[in-house]
C-alpha cells in the first residue's frame, strides 16, 4: 500500500471541517433584539454627549468671563438641540437602511402610468 499523498490528506481534511462545521444556525431573535439595543444606545449617546459639550463649553465659559451662568443655559440648550438633531439623523439613516423602494415607486413607472392614462 502507498502513502496518502497531500492532496489526499488535505481533501480529507476539508470533508472533516465541513463535517464538524455543520450547516450554519438561522439568526437567533435574540440577535436582533441586541441590533436595536445598541442602535437605542448610539442615540443615547449621541444626545448626552451633546447635552454634555454645550454644557461644559457653557461652563468653561461662564468661568473665563466670570458672568452668570447664562452661557452655560444657552449652550446646554444649544446641545441639546445638536444632539436631537443628530439622533434624528441617525434614525433616518437607520429607516434609509432598513426600508428600500417601494414596488412601482419608480419616477419612469409613474410618468408612464402616466402616458398610459392620456393616450
Amino acid at each position: 500500500m502507498s502513502e496518502p499523498t497531500d492532496k489526499d490528506r488535505l481533501a480529507a481534511l476539508e470533508g472533516k471541517i465541513a463535517l464538524a462545521k455543520g450547516t450554519p444556525e438561522a439568526k437567533h431573535h435574540n440577535e436582533e433584539h441586541y441590533s436595536m439595543a445598541n442602535i437605542a444606545w448610539r442615540m443615547v449617546i449621541e444626545l448626552v454627549a451633546g447635552l454634555g459639550i454645550g454644557f461644559g463649553m457653557g461652563y468653561g465659559l461662564d468661568r473665563l468671563f466670570g458672568t452668570l451662568p447664562i452661557f452655560l443655559v444657552l449652550f446646554t440648550f444649544l446641545g441639546l438641540a445638536a444632539g436631537v438633531r443628530v439622533m434624528m439623523r441617525t434614525a433616518q439613516e437607520i429607516e434609509a437602511n432598513n426600508t428600500g423602494p417601494a414596488p412601482g415607486d419608480e419616477t419612469n413607472g409613474q410618468a408612464g402610468a402616466a402616458q398610459d392614462k392620456d393616450g
